[in-house]
């Protein structure tokens, strides 16, 4: 099926990349195979990580459907455009639907985009791994392919402004070798295995990130365990306790 939109929409997403000049480091997009259905999974710390995680699948020539909630899709603006880049609305309230969905996608050769932590973490710490996205692959017979992201919640992200200047910011992404969903494991012991790679490959990528805090009013984006005052994961379950 001709790609009418998706790829329109690619290049729109990058001549804005180039024109708030990011500096995007991808490493590790030979790990999302070329051909063949695959569930692609990261961490989630910006409304924007669904347009880099697709970027990460560019060099390998893979297009990503993204699992995204379904108010996206009813939205006059990016629903036509999230329906046209054939994207998998989630409705929370009756989730078979999309299951199946996105299980027809993967049996069709397609790449699936899962964030399953659900939600941006506003910890920018990981949350816990729901285990939807092991067990697609397990019925499917795909492999899952970890990733991560840094660096974008700079940019937009749940609780604080927009900042789409020409500002020069790092985002950085690393994409790690599959992890196998055998059949003959729980669908809950592979979600720990996927969930300590996403892991590993997020610390690679705060490692690897360029440049600190600029100063005291500028540690917002960074996690309270690295120094930053993000709040912490306890913090964060509280004020939704609330």
């Amino acid at each position: 099926m001709a790609e009418l939109v998706y790829r329109p929409v690619i290049g729109f997403a990058q001549t804005l990349f180039k024109a708030w000049d990011l500096k995007i480091d991808c490493r590790g997009s030979e790990n999302i195979p070329r051909t063949g259905g695959a569930v692609l999974v990261s961490n989630h710390i910006s409304y924007l990580d669904f347009v880099f995680n697709g970027l990460a699948a560019l060099p390998q020539k893979r297009l990503v459907r993204f699992m995204a909630k379904d108010a996206v899709f009813r939205h006059k603006i990016s629903g036509p455009l999230m329906r046209g880049m054939r994207h998998i609305p989630v409705d929370r309230e009756q989730g078979d639907a999309a299951y199946a969905h996105a299980l027809a996608s993967l049996r069709s050769g397609e790449i699936v985009g899962v964030f399953p932590e659900a939600t941006i973490s506003q910890s920018f710490t990981l949350k816990s791994f729901k285990s939807g996205a092991a067990r697609m692959a397990q019925e499917a017979g795909v492999p899952l392919i970890p990733m991560a992201v840094w660096g974008t919640q700079r940019l937009w992200t749940k609780g604080h402004p927009r900042n789409f200047k020409r500002s020069h910011t790092p985002i950085t992404m690393r994409v790690g070798e599959a992890v196998e969903a055998s059949k003959d494991k729980y669908a809950g012991v592979i979600t720990r295995q996927l969930r300590g790679r996403v892991q590993e490959l997020l610390e690679a990528a705060q490692r690897a990130y360029p440049v600190r805090p600029k100063g005291p009013d500028d540690t917002w984006w960074m996690p309270a365990h690295l120094g930053g005052t993000a709040p912490t994961p306890e913090q964060v379950r509280e004020a939704e306790a609330r």
